[in-house]
């Protein structure tokens, strides 16, 4: 993120946050975003493309980017990135099959040039969260900990 990214952001009353979910083909991206929301889970269908959800979170607006996960749009991750303030990566533990390729494509994600993590340190900012997109269990200590994060680097004038 460049410097008139943070300084805009900065002066913005609302304070925004731009999120990208990403990860494999039915993971569990869509029932996240929709549980942390409160919405019902009951019915949900593959995400052809992209769906975008804003949600107010504490004191944060959150614009969250559901991007779909099916091996032909993967390609298409890389067109999402610019001016996003963070990533989750959601894995479906239970799809024990899949793990393999979904750790090759959580690889293949950061060796985007886009990302420009060749120049980070070992400092890089992440964590990783036991949750549950079905029952919930632990989405609001993963996304606690994401906005504290954030926010403590985009919008250090608090």
């Amino acid at each position: 993120m460049g410097l008139l990214s943070i300084i805009r952001k900065i002066k913005r009353k609302e304070k925004e946050m731009r999120i990208l979910m990403v990860g494999l083909d039915n993971s569990g991206k869509t029932t996240t975003v929709l549980k942390i929301n409160g919405e019902d889970t009951s019915v949900i269908s593959p995400t052809l493309g992209f769906n975008i959800k804003t949600i107010q979170y504490q004191k944060y607006s959150l614009n969250i980017w559901d991007v779909g996960g099916q091996k032909t749009i993967r390609s298409y991750w890389r067109n999402y990135f610019e001016q996003t303030d963070g990533l989750v990566w959601v894995v479906d533990s239970s799809d024990v099959r899949r793990l393999d390729d979904c750790r090759a494509e959580l690889h293949n994600l950061l060796k985007e040039e886009v990302l420009n993590l060749e120049v980070m340190n070992k400092d890089r900012h992440w964590k990783i969260v036991g949750c549950s997109a079905y029952t919930g269990d632990g989405l609001l200590h993963g996304f606690d900990w994401l906005f504290q994060d954030i926010a403590s680097r985009i919008y250090v004038l608090d």
